[in-house]
């Protein structure tokens, strides 16, 4: 996997960050989801897992000419809390060379989704240029 830098949403350490990938994917890099009653709701299968990022992170979707807003709430987002922010669940990043390409905190991972599915959220655009 080849990790194309997107866009960041960085304050304090924290730095959730959005990449493209050349598998048709994006890796979300977010916090991880320590939360026992968001845990308890959300059955995650061995090979994935589930990250925290701000709504404000897939704005740099635009940058790989994906268009529109996110409105539907379905997989790969899987919780919104009530601050706003999204959970997002998918594949647990394990490609040591990728991830030797990110900066990634201790209290953060990364999960990859499919293009397809990151498409079925948005209205008002959802194509690539």
């Amino acid at each position: 996997m080849k990790p194309v830098f997107l866009g960041k949403e960085s304050t304090g350490g924290e730095s959730p960050t959005l990449y493209a990938t050349d598998r048709d994917s994006y890796v979300i890099q977010g916090w991880m989801v320590a939360d026992l009653e968001i845990l308890a709701l959300i059955e995650v299968p061995d090979d994935e897992t589930l990250v925290e990022i701000t709504p404000k992170l897939m704005t740099h979707l635009a940058k790989d000419g994906l268009l529109g807003t996110i409105t539907r709430f379905t997989h790969p987002i899987v919780h919104v809390k009530p601050n706003g922010n999204f959970i997002v669940q998918g594949a647990r990043v394990t490609d040591a060379e990728a991830l030797a390409q990110m900066d990634i905190p201790d209290h953060e991972t990364c999960v990859e989704v499919s293009k397809a599915s990151v498409v079925s959220l948005l209205s008002g655009g959802g194509s690539w240029n």
